[in-house]
Order: structure tokens, then C-alpha cells, then sequence
């Protein structure tokens, strides 16, 4: 019988690096030296039946994500929970497992948004950049492109911003201040919003220095 459990996990500063490929890596080599009895997909190569909910930008750290996995005999969430993290590198750490029903849909399926906090410092005043996003979340819409390897795609960034709101300002010197932006941005089959693309059209794209991303919205969490 197949069991379906869901882990909840921090990517935090030491591993913020890491490409999603190698945070797949990672996780199935502590899993395997936990002996957990991972369930593999059938066909020529067999694979781990891991999957992310939804990747984060290299760089980005993140207190919530989540990833379900796939086991071919039932284990205790619990006991999976206590054996993983022994396994684990410094920077990844596991919170929560728990099981949920095999007939669910995708992980991947069911994410809808995500909440980012955006870290950095900046020459402008409160006031100018609170105008800027106003102004911003005004618009109708706000084309964009982006270039990816060889291409570039064209599309409305407006529809990915749900919301964005400065939550803190901190005065750090005579033309130099410390802030923190809240966003939340869609993050489903349509379309991914990014918080450094969000950045970038408020002309802030060179005043960040950090992204975390809060918590995965899923379709029954929504609000």
C-alpha cells in the first residue's frame, strides 16, 4: 500500500544557495540513509516519488516550504520526522510530517499564492517608496518581459502581484534606510509571480538583499 506523507521544512541561509536540483538531491540521499522505503516511479529510470511544491529562487531562503514523498510501507510520521532530521545538512530542517490521502491532487496543483518578505536598504524616503507602491497596485496593467536562456517572454506582471505593503522602516543613516516589504504573489498553473521581478518594477531592483518566503498558500488555505 502506498502512504503519502507531507513535510513541512526550512531552506534557511546556509543551503540558500542551492539549486532546486541539488535541494532533490539532498533530500533523497537523507532519506535513503534513514531507510526510509521510498516509493519509485516505474518505467526505464526509476525515480524517487518526491515532489516540491513549489521551487525557490536560488537565494531565497524559506520557513514553510513543503515537499510530499512517497513510501511503498507505512511508517509513523513521527518516527520519519526524528530519523530525517539526523540526516540532514545544517540549513535544512524539517518541522512537521504528516500523512495525507494518496487521492489528493498534486502538491504542485493545489499551491495557489505565496508570502514573501523582501529585505534591503534603500536612499528613498518611506513615503516615496509606500507612493510607488500604491501606484503600482493601482495599474491595470504592467507589461513585462523576461529573459530566459535564448528567450524572451512577454506578459502582464500585474495579475501576479496580489498584494504588496511596507511592514517595516528603519532609518539607518542621514540618506540611508532598512525596510522590509510583504508580498503576496500568485503562484499557480497561470503564473508565478517573483518577488525580485516585483522589485524591479518598482525601480528598486538594486536595493534588495534578501527574500524569504513565508508560507505556500494552498487552494483550502487561500484567504
Amino acid at each position: 500500500m502506498i502512504q503519502r506523507l507531507r513535510i513541512k521544512f526550512t531552506k534557511g541561509e546556509d543551503i540558500r544557495f542551492i539549486s532546486h536540483l541539488d535541494l532533490m538531491r539532498t533530500w533523497h540521499r537523507a532519506l535513503r540513509r534513514t531507510r526510509v522505503p521510498l516509493a519509485y516511479s516505474s518505467g526505464f529510470v526509476h525515480r524517487p516519488r518526491l515532489s516540491l511544491a513549489a521551487p525557490l529562487a536560488v537565494g531565497a531562503t524559506g520557513e514553510a516550504e513543503l515537499m510530499d514523498i512517497y513510501l511503498d510501507r507505512r511508517m509513523s510520521p513521527l518516527t520519519l520526522l526524528k530519523a530525517v532530521n539526523a540526516q540532514l545538512p545544517s540549513g535544512l530542517d524539517a518541522h512537521t510530517v504528516e500523512e495525507v490521502p494518496t487521492s489528493l491532487p498534486s502538491l504542485q496543483s493545489l499551491v495557489q499564492a505565496a508570502d514573501y518578505l523582501v529585505c534591503g536598504n534603500t536612499s528613498h524616503t518611506e513615503a516615496t517608496m509606500k507612493e510607488a507602491v500604491q501606484e503600482m497596485l493601482a495599474r491595470d496593467s504592467l507589461p513585462w518581459e523576461h529573459q530566459r536562456e535564448q528567450e524572451t517572454r512577454h506578459y502582464d506582471l500585474r495579475p501576479l502581484i496580489l498584494d504588496v505593503h511596507l511592514q517595516s522602516w528603519r532609518e539607518a543613516g542621514p540618506a540611508d534606510a532598512e525596510f522590509v516589504l510583504a508580498m503576496r504573489l500568485r503562484a499557480d498553473s497561470q503564473g508565478t509571480g517573483r518577488p525580485d521581478q516585483v522589485m524591479a518594477a518598482l525601480g528598486l531592483s538594486d536595493e534588495w538583499s534578501a527574500i524569504h518566503r513565508l508560507r505556500l498558500l494552498l487552494q483550502r488555505e487561500e484567504q
